[in-house]
């Protein structure tokens, strides 16, 4: 089985297709624990128009995919690119709860749910600038 994915990847579209679709998936799969963890559902407030909420998902989808993009700029396989996307979500998580614990004066979840753009700000921006940080360690 493993050939016949090989062989595939070998060709330019093949490649494509399947850093394309290992992208969707970790954006659904990660998506889905980020929603497990957080205080609110991203998707019902994003659907009300909550900004701050928006941010800070787009922050965390872009999070994953320049995770995913620094994977493929090294050259590695398909494989150890789902490696790097996998550690990449896993420390993006962590920083998730690290923001929440080093401000103990309010709470990044709650103030992020009433809509609380510089929280919002805030979020979206850790999750780019650590993803750069994590995908810089990619070789």
């Amino acid at each position: 089985m493993f050939n016949a994915i090989d062989r595939l990847l070998a060709h330019p579209i093949g490649t494509l297709i399947g850093y394309f679709s290992v992208g969707i998936l970790a954006l659904i799969v990660f998506l889905s624990c980020f929603e497990l963890v957080t205080k609110y559902k991203c998707w019902d407030e994003i659907k009300r128009g909550n900004i701050s909420v928006a941010m800070a998902t787009g922050g965390k989808i872009f999070g994953i995919c320049n995770v995913l993009r620094f994977s493929i700029e090294a050259k590695v396989s398909i494989y150890d690119s789902m490696k790097w996307t996998f550690l990449g979500f896993l420390l993006l998580l962590l920083s998730y709860f690290l923001f929440e614990f080093l401000t103990p004066v309010f709470s990044i979840d709650e103030e992020i749910k009433k809509d609380n753009r510089a929280v919002g700000v805030i979020s979206m921006m850790i999750s780019i600038s650590l993803s750069y940080l994590i995908g810089a360690c990619i070789y």
